[in-house]
């Protein structure tokens, strides 16, 4: 028997089944190469190591600088999860009156097949619109405090999706795509410039009680690091689970700490860069550091009671608390640096914006909800000297049908909508794009979540084109091969 054939059946007999000897690593590999081929390799870890830094701390972002001088630092992203009517918010169309009641087909023409088949007449707006503002902007009565900033806002009524579905209207909306498991807008955003804050998450999801269709999916960072998704607080207290430590002093927790990172970066150097264990790392030195900031970000009582009554934190209808509550929270993120804040809706208001009947009663709920909090929110960060560095969107998924689903519903629409966007180096008090007089399709300026997603990294100093990330043989980017930027909008 040869000698290697014994040790062979030798290592057999001594290890159980379930054994496996570690493969050699890349870093193994190089280090036992000859000289001159180690020092080409060193050089070579050395920039991956830099690289792996900078793609797991929560504060730092892959680029060294922004492509060009931004014109705003974060984003406030106030999710209208459902799809609210264009029609009965911010695009007032007096031709609905005229048909009212009339076939869609007939005075249509051709209708794009809906989401469900009980298409009814065309169906004007319950509520009345007045031109508010130097601006003129025309907005429903649904929203009297938003109407009082309306000059700040800056409008775009041609907005489309290329999905009528929730869950693949909502992936497209977050991520670019419709399909599950890309990264997030926020988990873009954050890869590419990091944050200005190192004791709370460069983004994170303000939950009012409503995950939306698909899930957490829409605020993951898909092929991204793990470092990079998004974290959900609660608008109340303690805001985020096991915020408080558990050991009854910080040495243990410290100690327990030292010897968790110990573990994962031999690991680590075993096996070479892996994303879970650099990400589970970056997080558990993030989360001790949050343990400290969480408790002080949640205190809203600090507030004057000026602001939180502006904000409606007092108000009578429940959802309108929770909604203030999480606009106040999404003002003291910002101000403490974090990159990328999205505010999703409070429950209690039926089926979010989603009418499909009951449109009045759905409808004002929903306004009830958000329209204190938001007025309020732009006013204290004009106040505060933030808008200007603060990008506010205000968006659905989709919008909803000219014409009635049933008797007192809109079913989705996504060939024109509404959105606005604030702050953050866009023109303020203007109105882009138009949809045709009913409503229903974009035909003036008609743009598309690429277009969006593009102008937002803009506003932020980031060409879209060459913020990529190598997934599969392909560099991935947030907008794929699509997406301009709508410079109109930029002041």
């Amino acid at each position: 028997m040869s000698l290697d054939m014994a040790d062979s059946r030798r290592r057999a007999t001594t290890h159980c089944g379930r054994y496996q000897t570690a493969p050699m690593s890349r870093r193994e590999m190089l280090r036992n190469c000859g000289l001159g081929f180690a020092g080409v390799a060193f050089a070579a870890l050395e920039s991956r190591a830099a690289h792996a830094a900078g793609a797991t701390a929560g504060s730092r972002g892959i680029l060294q600088a922004p492509h060009h001088p931004p014109a705003a630092d974060q984003v406030i992203f106030l999710y209208m999860d459902g799809g609210p009517s264009q029609v009965d918010t911010f695009d007032f169309k007096p031709a609905l009156e005229k048909f009212s009641g009339k076939s869609p087909h007939e005075v249509i023409g051709r209708v794009e097949p809906t989401q469900f088949a009980n298409i009814g007449g065309m169906l004007p707006s319950p509520w009345k619109f007045q031109q508010h503002g130097e601006s003129g902007q025309w907005v429903s009565q649904l929203f009297p405090h938003l109407a009082t900033v309306v000059d700040e806002l800056s409008f775009v009524k041609s907005m489309t999706s290329n999905f009528s579905e929730h869950t693949n209207a909502n992936y497209f909306l977050h991520t670019g795509s419709g399909l599950q498991g890309r990264p997030s807008i926020g988990s873009w955003f954050t890869y590419g410039l990091g944050s200005a804050c190192d004791d709370l998450p460069g983004f994170v999801v303000i939950n009012g009680g409503l995950i939306p269709p698909g899930g957490l999916d829409n605020f993951n960072s898909g092929f991204l690091p793990a470092a990079y998704q998004g974290s959900i607080f609660k608008p109340d207290r303690p805001g985020v689970a096991n915020a408080q430590p558990s050991e009854p002093g910080p040495g243990l927790q410290l100690n327990k700490l030292a010897m968790i990172r110990r573990l994962d970066e031999r690991f680590a150097a075993q096996q070479g860069s892996v994303d879970a264990v650099e990400s589970a790392i970056a997080n558990y030195e993030l989360a001790y550091r949050m343990q400290t900031a969480v408790p002080e970000l949640m205190s809203l009582e600090k507030e004057s009671a000026a602001t939180r009554a502006a904000y409606g934190c007092d108000a009578e209808y429940a959802q309108t608390r929770i909604f203030a509550n999480q606009c106040l929270l999404a003002r003291r993120l910002v101000e403490r640096g974090v990159r990328f804040v999205e505010l999703t809706c409070p429950a209690g208001n039926g089926d979010r914006w989603d009418q499909h009947a009951s449109l009045r009663e759905g409808h004002e709920k929903n306004c009830r909800t958000v329209d204190q909090p938001i007025a309020a929110l732009i006013n204290d960060l004009k106040q505060r000297d933030m808008l200007k560095r603060t990008l506010v969107v205000w968006a659905g998924e989709f919008g909803r049908t000219p014409f009635a689903q049933g008797s007192d519903g809109r079913d989705h629409n996504p060939f024109g909508f509404t959105i606005w966007m604030a702050g953050g180096g866009i023109q303020p008090g203007v109105s882009y794009g138009a949809t045709d007089e009913f409503g229903y399709r974009a035909v003036e300026n008609r743009t598309t979540i690429h277009d969006l997603h593009a102008t937002m990294l803009h506003l932020l100093g980031v060409d879209h084109t060459r913020l990529t990330y190598r997934y599969s043989g392909r560099d991935m980017r947030l907008t794929d091969v699509h997406g301009e930027v709508v410079r109109e909008l930029l002041a």
